[in-house]
Order: structure tokens, then C-alpha cells, then sequence
């Protein structure tokens, strides 16, 4: 694009801003611009959501478990030592406070596939969603297939559960599964194999 300036044209290039990093957003919110912490409330709420669901199991309670969590982060955001890893802190806290919850009272089960807050379905079937949301039949076996999946998860062991739904459906680098679980990033490695062969073995009959 141009613009005519007496006469003469002047080039005038449009470039996109970088988005802030982790660690630019949490020291914004040290210093007291609340905005920042609303940015990173954007950023990560949807991934809080679906980690913390992957634990209890209802669409409900996940999204007050990452409320919380939240709030926790916000007041204890002084603590974290390395605000680069703000993502893999918060998901720490979302996943601690889902098991708490889980050991409390119990959690409320979903009833259908329509409340899940993330698609159940992508590690273990094909692209192509458009056409199965078309098609009656396949839209239906997509759902069983997502329960099948759910409950298979809950039979995992925690940390195996986490790092598949962290890393394998959420699609969260590794360091940051890593600082979540408070491992290392060979060990995230490990637990997504040994999920992977654990979910193949349980829903062999559906694959």
C-alpha cells in the first residue's frame, strides 16, 4: 500500500506485533498493569480447562477448578522464580487443585460428548470434521468413540493421563508437561508412551 505525500509516494508496511512473552506478561503484572494478567488468562484458560477436565471429569467443575487456579497464580505470582514457565506453573496448580477436588467430594459426571471443552477425538481419529459432523452415523460413532476414550483416560495412572492430555490433545511443549508435572523432559517422554500403549491396549476393540 501507498500513500501520496506531496507528491511523492511513501511505502507504508503493516507488520503484525509480536505477541509478549510469558515472562513480559508476568512482570507487566508485578509492576501492576492488570491487563497483562488478563492477556494471560486468554492465553492459557482453554488449555486450564481441558487439563482440569481431563481429571474430573465434568465441563462444570474444570472450568472453577481453572477459575481458581487462576486466582492462586495471581496472588502467589511473586513465588514463581522463573516467570518464563508461567504456563507449566499454572497447569501445576490447576492439575493439584482437580485432585483435590477429585478426593473431596467426588465429581459430577458429564452426560454427553456436547460438554466436553475440547475435542476427545484427535489423537485417535482422522481429520475431517466438517463431514462427520455431517453425517449422522459417523457423528454418533465420533461420540461413543469419545466416551470410549474418556473413560479409558481416567484408568490411566495420573501422571500418564496428564502428559497425554497435556501434551498429546492439548499440544503444550514439553518443557512446559515437564514443569507441570514436575519432571523432566524425558520422563514426560515416557509417561505419553506408556499412556499411548495403555490407551491401544484398552481400546483395541474400537480401533
Amino acid at each position: 500500500m501507498s500513500l501520496l505525500l506531496e507528491n511523492k509516494p511513501i511505502e507504508v508496511r503493516t507488520r503484525r506485533l509480536a505477541r509478549p512473552s510469558d515472562e513480559e506478561l508476568v512482570n507487566r503484572t508485578l509492576a501492576g498493569d492488570r491487563t497483562a494478567f488478563d492477556q494471560l488468562i486468554r492465553q492459557y484458560q482453554r488449555q486450564g480447562v481441558a487439563v482440569s477436565y481431563r481429571l474430573v471429569g465434568n465441563a462444570h467443575d474444570a472450568l472453577e477448578v481453572t477459575q481458581e487456579a487462576f486466582l492462586k497464580a495471581y496472588l502467589g505470582l511473586r513465588s514463581l522464580r522463573q516467570p518464563r514457565a508461567f504456563g507449566g506453573w499454572l497447569m501445576r496448580i490447576v492439575s493439584n487443585l482437580s485432585l483435590n477436588l477429585r478426593r473431596g467430594r467426588g465429581v459430577r459426571r458429564h452426560s454427553s460428548l456436547e460438554q466436553t471443552p475440547c475435542d476427545e477425538l484427535r489423537v485417535m481419529l482422522p481429520a475431517g470434521g466438517a463431514s462427520s459432523r455431517a453425517d449422522p452415523f459417523r457423528r454418533t460413532a465420533s461420540a461413543e468413540m469419545g466416551q470410549r476414550l474418556h473413560a479409558a483416560l481416567q484408568q490411566l495412572p495420573q501422571k500418564q493421563r496428564l502428559a497425554i492430555s497435556m501434551f498429546t490433545l492439548e499440544g503444550l511443549p514439553q518443557k512446559q508437561v515437564a514443569a507441570a508435572l514436575g519432571c523432566s523432559v524425558e520422563a514426560v517422554k515416557w509417561h505419553v508412551f506408556q499412556g499411548r500403549q495403555k490407551l491401544k491396549k484398552l481400546l483395541k476393540e474400537y480401533l
